[in-house]
């Protein structure tokens, strides 16, 4: 994958995304880069620059972080992560587009259901364990943490606990993953040289949305994000099915 005008506007979208919203960033990396590369060339590029985002957002965040709430969580995905992987590695790269769009759509309808529900429901223990297994497999194949939120805005109260419980089971992700990309030949010399080139444009966009979410509506903001998945992982699947 070679850096180009796309790829950097790429970067700056996404993690301006999780500036605002503390998520969404792989999805929204991904999604722009997927009708042109393989997801073994841009998940673990992503990786490499959304580390530091992660451990940047859990600072800030660090009083709203509690180790009940996000530690069972990281558990279950470091569980699921393992086979991910594997796929990532040895899987046919248009049946991974096709079951990535498949992926982003479904956590974007989930997610915009949610956003018009008044009541919260108590999250039950079997929900935490098939979020959790099903999102490890998920952030194993695609680095997508989406359904993590989904399942961790029914467990926090505010905005700043969402943020810094979901940014710490992502970080313990992000960091098993480097591990075992490394170990599996996933991360090569081309991954770090292009992560490097991107990473001040990713502190650009983060740091613009970290100032872009004092000032705007969180709701309208989150619900546009969400469309523009939807739309994102539909056109994915259309273009790898025809």
């Amino acid at each position: 994958m070679e850096i180009s005008l796309l790829i950097i506007a790429a970067v700056i979208c996404a993690y301006l995304v999780k500036g605002m919203c503390g998520f969404a960033n792989t999805i929204v990396f991904t999604s722009i880069l997927s009708f042109q590369n393989d997801n073994v060339n841009i998940t673990p590029v992503d990786l490499l620059i959304g580390i530091p985002s992660n451990i940047l957002l859990a600072i800030r965040e660090r009083a709203s972080v509690k180790l009940r709430i996000w530690l069972p969580l990281a558990i279950l995905v470091l569980i699921g992560c393992v086979p991910g992987i594997f796929l990532l590695k040895f899987g046919d790269a248009v049946f991974l587009k096709i079951l990535l769009g498949i992926a982003i759509t479904g956590i974007g309808m989930e997610m915009l259901l949610r956003e018009f529900q008044t009541k919260k429901r108590k999250p039950s223990q079997a929900l935490l364990l098939i979020i959790g297994v099903v999102s490890g497999f998920i952030s194993g194949l695609f680095g997508i943490g989406a359904l993590l939120a989904a399942y961790m805005g029914q467990t926090t109260d505010t905005t700043d606990s969402f943020r810094g419980n979901l940014c710490m089971v992502l970080l313990t992700d992000n960091l098993f993953r480097f591990a075992l990309y490394l170990a599996t030949g996933i991360i090569t010399p081309n991954v770090v040289r292009n992560a490097a080139i991107l990473f001040p444009f990713m502190l650009i966009g983060l740091g613009a949305g970290m100032l872009l979410s004092k000032v705007m509506d969180e709701k309208i903001m989150k619900i546009v994000v969400i469309v523009m998945l939807i739309i994102s992982g539909l056109s994915l699947i259309a273009a790898n099915v025809v």
